[in-house]
């Protein structure tokens, strides 16, 4: 039976309001569609702005068994869809077995990826530069986050968007990330890359993106087995924050598309 449902899945520094245009559209076409979100995020990005320490207090760990409980009610298995560090979340959640297929998009990296574009620094050095960061909810400036986020959009366009949907990030997730790579055994974002049930998973980049660069896609892909249907897209001209950027409708009519078509899984995997 092809999936009825689609979970979208948020990432840092943004909440489920930045898959507001994805759900009505998704909606559209006749699919449930949830937008949950982390455990203690269930405000609004105003009253999060107000008050980051949910932002600061949150885990990795905390996150994906609040996202396991959500997709583990439904009666049937959902197409996964993440953005950023959601398709950290969804990649974690697929190696777990939740979820019919999945998609990613300008995905942040499992446990093992060591490409480190200097693009990427410079969008995450508002958290990195200070060990002390590792307690607390590190927002960006507009500047940082055209940056990082919007770096395709007109001034006007940007600053409209950080004003809706920007807020902290959790700066101990970030710094474990980073330093999961340096620690002996498995670590918060640890995925087993031979895990031939792992459901089939698409890769989606945009050229221009700063913070989550095509190489990280690309290296993060290359990881997993050839047991399992992975998959690599890259969009011209598309900023990391894609979901929001001219032409988003395309891409999602594409990927969900592609997810329903691999769905029950494929013979092999596409280069």
């Amino acid at each position: 039976m092809a999936p009825d449902t689609i979970v979208l899945v948020h990432g840092f520094w943004v909440t489920p309001r930045s898959w507001e245009n994805w759900k009505a559209h998704y909606e559209a076409r006749g699919f449930r569609v949830l937008t949950p979100t982390y455990p203690g995020f269930e405000v609004e990005v105003e009253a999060l702005n107000a008050d980051p320490t949910p932002i600061a207090e949150v885990t990795l760990p905390q996150i994906v068994d609040s996202m396991a409980q959500v997709v583990g009610a439904l009666e049937t298995p959902p197409v996964l869809i993440g953005h950023s560090a959601g398709g950290t979340i969804t990649q974690l959640l697929l190696d777990r077995g939740y979820g019919a297929v999945g998609v990613v998009l300008n995905s942040a990296p499992t446990e093992g990826v060591k490409v480190t574009p200097l693009s990427q620094v410079r969008s995450t050095w508002e958290v990195l530069k200070n060990p002390a960061n590792r307690h607390r909810a590190v927002g960006f400036s507009w500047e940082q986050w055209h940056y990082a986020f919007t770096n395709t959009f007109s001034e006007e366009e940007s600053r409209a968007l950080y004003e809706r949907y920007a807020i902290p990030a959790s700066g101990g997730i970030l710094w474990n990330s980073v330093l999961a790579n340096l620690m002996p055994g498995p670590q918060d974002a640890h995925v087993d890359y031979r895990n031939a049930a792992r459901p089939p998973l698409l890769f989606v980049s945009g050229s221009e993106d700063h913070i989550m660069p095509p190489a990280v896609q690309r290296s993060n892909a290359k990881h997993y087995s050839d047991d399992t249907v992975t998959e690599v897209r890259e969009y011209a001209g598309y900023p990391h924050l894609l979901p929001a950027a001219p032409g988003w409708e395309q891409i999602a009519d594409d990927v969900l598309d592609w997810a329903l078509a691999h769905a029950t899984g494929a013979a092999s995997r596409v280069p």
